[in-house]
C-alpha cells in the first residue's frame, strides 16, 4: 500500500511540475537591446550597430547579466527586472545600476564608473562614455545608404549599406582583431 502511495504521490509530482518547465528565462534585457536594434533603421545599419556592439561586447555583458541574475531574478520572483526603466542587478562583484532615460542606457558599476550609450539626433551619431564624462562616437548614419563607423585605430570610415559594404566592414575589423590576438 505505501509503494501505490509512493507511485502516485511521484507520478503526481512530476504531471504538476510539466506547467512549470520554462526556468531558463526570457533573457528580457538581450532582447531589449536586440529589439532597439532592429528599429533604428535599414537592415545594413542594423548589422552595423549589432556588430559594434558584439565588438564592444555589450551582447555578452547583456547575455551575462541575463543569465547570471536577471533570469534568476524572473524565476524566484516571477517578474522580469527589465520592465523598468531602473534596475538594480546584484552580482558577486557588487550592485551595477542601469538607468534607461528614452535617449539612451546608463550603467553605473559597484565603485562608481559610468558607461552610457546615447544617440545624438542633432548630428544623427551613436557614442558611448565613460567615466571622464567624454563621448566617443562609433556611427554617424550619413544618408540612407551610407554610414562613418568607427575603425579599431579611432578613424572613421565610410561604410555602404549594402552587403558588400557591410562585408568590407566586417572583414576589416575582423582582421584588426585577429592581428591583435
Amino acid at each position: 500500500m505505501k509503494k501505490t502511495s509512493f507511485k502516485i504521490g511521484l507520478l503526481l509530482t512530476v504531471a504538476a511540475s510539466f506547467p512549470l518547465q520554462s526556468c531558463i528565462g526570457s533573457f528580457g534585457l538581450t532582447h531589449k537591446v536586440l529589439d532597439w536594434n532592429n528599429q533604428i533603421g535599414s537592415k545594413f545599419v542594423n548589422e552595423l550597430v549589432f556588430f559594434a556592439f558584439w565588438a564592444l561586447p555589450v551582447y555578452e555583458v547583456t547575455a551575462i547579466a541575463d543569465l547570471l541574475v536577471i533570469n534568476s531574478i524572473e524565476f524566484w520572483s516571477g517578474n522580469n527586472p527589465t520592465e523598468a526603466s531602473t534596475k538594480h542587478v546584484d552580482t558577486e562583484h557588487g550592485r551595477y545600476l542601469i538607468a534607461c532615460d528614452g535617449k539612451g542606457y546608463t550603467v553605473t558599476a559597484p565603485n562608481g564608473d559610468i558607461m552610457r550609450l546615447d544617440f545624438e539626433t542633432d548630428s544623427q551619431t551613436w557614442s558611448v562614455a565613460f567615466g571622464d564624462g567624454e563621448a566617443y562616437p562609433f556611427m554617424t548614419m550619413i544618408d540612407d545608404s551610407h554610414v562613418k563607423m568607427v575603425t579599431p585605430d579611432g578613424d572613421f570610415r565610410l561604410v555602404e549599406l549594402s552587403d558588400k559594404g557591410l562585408q568590407a566592414y566586417q572583414s576589416m575589423i575582423g582582421k584588426t582583431y585577429m592581428a591583435a590576438n
